[in-house]
C-alpha cells in the first residue's frame, strides 16, 4: 500500500494548505520538512520528469532571486542536484501517493489523490 507523502516547509502557505486539505479529510500522511531532509535526487527527478523544471522551481523564492538562479545555464541533472542542496527554491508542497504526484497548490490533484486513497 502506498503512503501519502508531503514535502513541505512548515511556514510555506501552500504547504500548510495541503496539510489542512488532507487533515480535513482524515487522511494520514507523512510530512517531510525539506529544511531537515530534502528530497533525494531520485525522488525529485520524478517530479521534474512529470512536470518539468519550471513547475518544480519557485521563481519567486528569495533564494532564487537573490542567488542568481535565473542566470544558471545547467542541465537537468545539475538542477536536480542544486535543488536537493538548496530546497528553499522548490515549489512546495511536493505531494506523492504512489505514482500520483502534485506540485504546489494544486487542489484538483489533491482531490484525485484523496479519491485514490479512499478507493484503496
Amino acid at each position: 500500500m502506498a503512503e501519502l507523502q508531503l514535502f513541505i516547509h512548515p511556514k510555506h502557505k501552500a504547504a500548510k494548505a495541503a496539510e489542512r486539505f488532507f487533515k480535513e479529510r482524515n487522511l494520514k500522511y507523512h510530512a517531510v520538512d525539506v529544511r531537515k531532509k530534502p528530497p533525494s535526487p531520485g525522488e525529485l527527478r520524478r517530479f521534474v520528469q512529470r512536470f518539468g523544471l519550471d513547475a518544480v522551481v519557485d521563481k519567486q523564492a528569495k533564494a532564487y532571486v537573490e542567488g542568481g538562479w535565473r542566470y544558471l545555464q545547467a542541465g537537468e541533472e545539475d538542477w536536480i542536484a542544486r535543488l536537493c542542496a538548496d530546497p528553499s527554491v522548490l515549489q512546495l508542497p511536493l505531494v506523492r501517493y504512489g505514482n500520483t504526484l502534485a506540485v504546489g497548490k494544486d487542489e484538483a490533484a489533491w482531490k484525485e489523490i484523496a479519491q485514490r486513497i479512499k478507493a484503496s
